[in-house]
């Protein structure tokens, strides 16, 4: 019997020997550095948010500066259950919460100070926000992240050595107490005035030495084994920042550093490809322009365009999304978010429901050791754990799907199996429509997942091609989608003699808007062309498909007085009228040969009352000449001045938006904005508006 059974087997071999030759085939080996358990954990997470929430809130500041009065807090409808609901809702899978931001109030009853919610009138001192939402989050299945500022402008000992014993047993109270936690957040800004106890002064230290990380990561690991970290003060946690809070990655995108050394924002935002340490990046950004709740921006929440690009360009990407939603003083996610937050759920569900190259017929250039074990068909086979494969020494290959007929779709999707690394430097995709191979899309990296955008193809045959990789590709899963078109809000904008500019996304939309702040629909006022406003006004607009019969959300902005009777005084420049011309996307630098403080002056035309002023500087990627202290002064006559705000523009490096400053309303004809320091720590000081804000009478 054993006889004929080697006999048997003998005769396999001969008429089938590749069904021993793939018994035989070895798994690619990693290749450069590999994610931990913990960072692949969070990778697969793809999205979570942020929940914004302190004494900000109930005082309008985008940063506190630690004297604010403990008695502001009072919650009276805090519901943690409507904020896990509104995450779950938006797809996401965790919520990070700022148990302590800069000020140093905290959400929890520490023990280690006064300044938290047991001395605050909610709940009669009773409550602990931090163990609502974690049990919340229990309930809704999603993960609990903590955001504990480094920073403390209230600690009367930030600065000395006893402060780290301080922070790290705060640390200890929200890793212990609360259950398992998937990530910890430490934010980078460190040092600045602030009350300190009531010192009351400026206060400076050294980020990447002062909070002694090695321990602090040893105490992390300690209490919570399976937490990731970020980290933003000079030492590498397992995630890093992307250089901008705008919400987006670079095209390319490795998911590499190195160990240690400085990092600059190119390589924050691209990653490094050689690289010697796995460190992925995490796209943050608020679902409003700020990261705690002002009223000013409740018609500023985030399009659901705008939030599919953030999606795009992140997860998208090879990044992780983290979406910040800020609480109100009442203690609710406002119902313009929580309606947005809905709808971008559904939308990212809808779009990604239908992958029709699942279980479809597959074909290599190359397969591993020609086995099924990394054949084509394990690209497509609807589980991420298996992958196609190429021999060692082979760095470029395709793979082609059969579709089976002419198939519609705009969207493809590619995923490496990082386990064994980031191997694919580029790539590129394209459609067999009618008999011919067409070009789609050309790409850079992939990483964890990296979706592309296109317009709607319709073929029989798909071809991804890797034209070049640092190894042999391994991948996971590759999609195809037909994902459905989003119409954007056109945008907005007054110029400086006070015409209203109306641009939709799409210049085949049709665009309806009103001035007197009813909602527009298609039976509101055609915009054809510019028109003469005078006045402070509000235009709503909206895009809208002829053809299809679907709108865009609705675009809405407040306008002040026109601008056209104002001059800047003393600059025998024409470009400095970028400053008033309405348009965001240009900006004005001022001369070089000028040294800090930096005044910008300008003529009103006429005396107005004024309440405030609007500073927008250079919006571009690491924009040059970001005003980061200022003065604000007023005069009648351009000779008596008088100082009427000052401070700081908080966060301003990192998320360059509008700043909007109020002050008691006072009469002017002239206007004088004094920088006292920018970002760079040099003199080069850049505008892109300025405006003012006028007095109601």
């Amino acid at each position: 019997m054993n006889q004929k059974f080697y006999f048997f087997l003998g005769v396999v071999f001969l008429l089938c020997p590749t069904l021993f030759v793939s018994a035989q085939v070895s798994a690619p080996n990693p290749f450069g550095p590999v994610p931990s358990a913990n960072q692949l954990r969070v990778q697969q997470m793809e999205s979570y948010a942020f929940v914004h929430f302190s004494l900000n809130t109930y005082t309008d500041q985008s940063w506190g500066f630690g004297n604010e009065d403990v008695n502001l807090f009072n919650p009276k409808d805090l519901d943690c259950r409507q904020w896990a609901r509104t995450c779950k809702e938006a797809g996401m899978k965790g919520v990070i919460i700022t148990a302590k931001h800069h000020c140093g109030f905290c959400l929890w009853p520490s023990k280690y100070t006064k300044y938290s919610v047991k001395n605050s009138p909610w709940k009669n001192g009773k409550g602990d926000v931090v163990k609502e939402m974690a049990a919340a989050c229990k309930e809704y299945g999603l993960k609990l992240g903590i955001y504990l500022s480094p920073w403390d402008r209230n600690n009367p000992d930030y600065g000395k050595p006893e402060y780290i014993t301080y922070f790290r047993n705060q640390l200890t109270e929200l890793l212990t107490n609360y259950g398992p936690i998937f990530e910890i957040w430490f934010d980078g800004a460190n040092g600045g005035s602030g009350y300190y106890g009531g010192a009351n002064e400026t206060r400076t230290i050294d980020r990447t030495t002062y909070y002694d990380w090695k321990n602090t990561y040893a105490l992390i690991h300690k209490l919570q084994p399976n937490c990731v970290i970020w980290n933003d003060n000079g030492d590498r946690g397992d995630l890093r920042w992307v250089g901008t809070e705008a919400g987006y990655v670079g095209e390319t995108n490795w998911s590499l550093l190195n160990a240690t050394g400085d990092v600059p924002y190119d390589m924050l935002h691209y990653g490094l490809e050689n690289g010697n340490a796995w460190v992925q990046a995490e796209v943050n950004t608020s679902i409003r322009p700020e990261w705690f709740y002002h009223p000013s921006e409740d018609t500023k929440v985030k399009t659901l365009p705008q939030l599919m690009d953030t999606y795009y360009n992140s997860i998208g990407r090879n990044a992780t999304f983290l979406l910040n939603f800020p609480i109100m003083p009442n203690g609710l996610i406002n119902g313009r978010d929580v309606e947005a937050a809905r709808e971008f759920g559904k939308a990212v569900k809808d779009a990604f429901a239908v992958d029709l190259a699942q279980l479809k017929k597959t074909t290599a250039s190359n397969v591993r050791g020609n086995s099924n074990q990394f054949g084509a068909g394990k690209a497509v086979d609807n589980n991420t754990n298996t992958y196609w494969a190429t021999d060692d020494k082979v760095k470029t290959a395709s793979l082609t799907i059969n579709l089976g007929k002419p198939t519609t779709f705009n969207r493809f999707l590619a995923q490496e199996y990082i386990r064994l690394g980031q191997r694919v430097k580029a790539f590129k995709v394209e459609a067999l429509v009618d008999g011919s191979w067409k070009d789609v899309a050309n790409a850079t990296t992939i990483g964890y997942k990296r979706i592309l955008r296109f317009p709607s193809v319709k073929a029989t045959k798909v071809r991804l091609t890797i034209t070049d990789s640092k190894s042999s590709p391994v991948i996971s899963n590759v999609g195809i989608y037909n994902a459905q078109q989003i119409l954007t809000a056109p945008a907005v904008i007054r110029d400086q003699s006070g015409k209203i500019i109306i641009t939709p996304a799409d210049k085949e939309s049709i665009v309806y808007y009103t001035l007197d702040g009813s909602t527009p629909t298609t039976h509101s006022k055609k915009y054809t062309g510019p028109f003469e406003t005078v006045g402070k006004l509000e235009v709503k607009a909206l895009a809208s498909d002829a053809a299809t019969g679907k709108s865009s959300s609705v675009m809405e902005d407040k306008f002040d007085l026109p601008r056209k009777d104002w001059r800047i005084v003393g600059v025998d420049d024409e470009k400095a009228n970028a400053i008033l011309d309405g348009d965001p996307t240009t900006v004005w630098h001022q001369g070089k040969d000028k040294k800090l403080p930096v005044d910008l002056i300008i003529d009103l035309g006429k005396e107005q009352s004024l309440s405030g002023f609007r500073y927008l500087p250079d919006p571009g990627l690491w924009g040059p000449g970001i005003i980061t202290t200022y003065q604000f002064y007023v005069s009648i006559d351009n000779k008596e001045w008088k100082l009427v705000d000052e401070g700081e523009f908080p966060n301003i490096k990192n998320n360059p938006l509008i700043q909007i400053k109020k002050f008691a309303a006072v009469n002017a004809r002239y206007i004088k904005l004094r920088a006292l320091k920018n970002t760079e720590g040099n003199d080069n000081i850049g505008y892109a508006e300025v405006d003012i804000i006028t007095a109601e009478r």
